[in-house]
C-alpha cells in the first residue's frame, strides 16, 4: 500500500520523544500563548464593545472595524512569518509576540480616540499573529513527539484560547468602571493578564525548540523537500477555512452586543462567556481523535457544519437557556477548527514546509476576518444583529461543503 512519503520524517521525532505527561504539560504551557493572541488580545474587546460604542459613540461598522483592524494586522504578520522564520527561531517569535502584545494591550488603556485604537489594533494584531503562528508550528513539533497524542496535543495548545476567554469573563466586567471612558481599565486588567500568561508560554516555548533542536538533523534528511504538495493541491481546504474566518468572527464580536440588545442581564452575559471559554479548553479531548484520523477537510467540514448551528441558535431564539447552548457548543467546536488546519498541515507536509503551510492557512483566516466584522456589522447596522448571525451561519456552512471536498494529499 502507497504511504505518505513524509511519515518517516515525523516518526524520526519519536527517537527522541518526552513522556506523555510532560508533553501534554508543555502542551499546555504553551496553549497560553494561543489565549494571549486571541482570548485576550481579539475576543475580549466582545466584551468591551458595548460599553465602547456608547461610550465612543460608534455604529455597529465602526465597533466592528476594531476587530477589522486587528485582523489586518494579523494578515500583515501571518505575511511576514515565512520570512521572519528563516532568520528566527520559532520561540524567540514566539517569546517577542508575547511581550509586543502585553505592551499593547496597556496601550489600549491610554488611548479614546478612534483612528489611534484602530492603528494600534493593526499592530496588535501582527504581534498576535507572531504567537499564534510560531505556537501552530511549536505545538506540530510537539505533537511530533507523541505521535499517539497528537491531535490531543494540537487541541490544547488551540483550546488554551479558552483560558484567555475565561479570563476576560471575569477581568473585563469587574475593571469597566461607570465613568467616561471607564472601559481603559479593563485594558489595563487584560495587559496584566497577557504579562502572567507570557512567563509560562514562554519557557515551554523554548523548552519546545530545544526538543526539535535534538530530533531536526534526522528528520532533515528523512523526506525531500522538492516533494511538499504547493497550496493549490489544498486550495479547498483553505477556502473552507477562509468561510470559517468570516463566519466565526462575526459572532465573537456581536454576539455579546445581541444578548445585552434582547434583554439579557449582564450576569447572563458574563455567564454565557464564561461557559464559551470552558468550553474551548475541553474541546482538546473532545475533538483529538478525529483530528488524529481525518487527514483530508472532513474534520474542519464536522466543526464548520456544527458551527453554523451554534451561530445560528441565538440569532432564531432569544431564550437565555438556548444562548448558552448556543455558547457551550460554539465554544466546545470554534478552536478545534483552527486546529484541525495544523493537523492538516502536519498529516501532508514535510515537518520543514509546516511553518508555510500554517502561514497559508493563517493568511486566508486574516483575510476573513478581516471582511467578516465590517460586513456582518454592516448588515447588522441596516437589518439588525440577529440577520448578521444568520448570514455568519450561511458562510460557515458554505466552509463546511468546500471543506468535505478536500482530499488527503497522500495515501495513507
Amino acid at each position: 500500500m502507497p504511504t505518505n512519503p513524509f511519515d518517516a520524517a515525523r516518526s524520526s521525532m519519536t527517537d527522541h520523544a518526552v513522556p506523555r505527561f510532560p508533553t501534554l504539560m508543555l502542551a499546555a504551557a504553551l496553549s497560553l500563548g494561543s489565549a494571549i493572541a486571541l482570548g485576550l488580545a481579539r475576543f475580549a474587546y466582545a466584551l468591551l464593545l458595548p460599553s465602547m460604542k456608547l461610550d465612543l459613540g460608534w455604529t455597529f461598522a465602526e465597533a466592528g472595524a476594531m476587530n477589522t483592524a486587528n485582523a489586518l494586522g494579523y494578515l500583515l504578520g501571518a505575511l511576514a512569518f515565512p520570512r521572519l522564520a528563516r532568520r528566527w527561531q520559532a520561540d524567540t517569535l514566539f517569546v517577542a509576540g508575547c511581550a509586543a502584545t502585553a505592551f499593547l494591550m496597556a496601550g489600549s488603556g491610554l488611548l479614546a480616540d478612534t483612528d489611534s485604537l484602530l492603528a494600534l489594533r493593526v499592530v496588535t494584531g501582527a504581534s498576535s499573529a507572531a504567537i499564534f503562528v510560531s505556537g501552530g508550528v511549536l505545538a506540530a513539533r510537539l505533537a511530533s513527539a507523541r505521535p499517539r497524542d497528537a491531535g490531543l496535543v494540537l487541541g490544547l495548545y488551540y483550546g488554551g484560547t479558552g483560558w484567555g476567554i475565561v479570563a476576560s469573563s471575569v477581568l473585563v466586567p469587574l475593571t469597566i468602571l461607570n465613568r467616561a471612558h471607564g472601559w481603559q481599565f479593563a485594558w489595563f486588567a487584560l495587559a496584566a493578564a497577557c504579562a502572567a500568561f507570557s512567563v509560562a508560554a514562554a519557557g515551554a516555548a523554548r523548552r519546545i525548540e530545544g526538543l526539535h533542536a535534538v530530533a531536526a538533523p534526522a528528520a532533515a534528511h528523512s523526506a525531500n523537500p522538492d516533494d511538499a504538495p504547493r497550496w493549490p493541491s489544498y486550495a479547498r481546504a483553505l477556502g473552507g477555512y477562509g468561510l470559517f474566518g468570516v463566519g466565526y468572527i462575526g459572532y465573537m464580536t456581536f454576539i455579546v452586543a445581541l444578548l445585552r440588545n434582547a434583554g439579557m442581564s449582564a450576569a447572563v452575559v458574563t455567564g454565557f462567556y464564561l461557559l464559551l471559554g470552558i468550553a474551548t479548553v475541553l474541546s482538546a479531548r473532545l475533538w483529538s481523535g478525529l483530528l488524529d484520523r481525518m487527514r483530508g477537510g472532513q474534520a474542519l467540514a464536522v466543526l464548520n457544519a456544527l458551527l453554523a448551528l451554534a451561530t445560528l441558535l441565538p440569532a432564531l431564539f432569544t431564550q437565555p437557556w438556548i444562548a448558552f447552548v448556543s455558547g457551550a457548543l460554539f465554544g466546545a467546536t470554534f478552536l478545534s477548527a483552527v486546529a484541525s488546519t495544523t493537523a492538516f498541515v502536519r498529516h501532508n507536509l514535510p515537518t520543514n514546509h509546516w511553518a508555510k503551510g500554517i502561514s497559508a492557512f493563517t493568511i486566508v483566516f486574516a483575510f476573513g476576518q478581516i471582511v467578516g466584522p465590517m460586513v456582518i456589522g454592516w448588515v447588522s447596522d441596516g437589518a439588525g444583529l440577529a440577520r448578521g448571525l444568520i448570514y455568519s451561519a450561511l458562510l460557515l456552512a458554505g466552509g463546511a461543503v468546500l471543506a468535505a471536498c478536500q482530499k488527503p494529499l497522500h495515501k495513507n
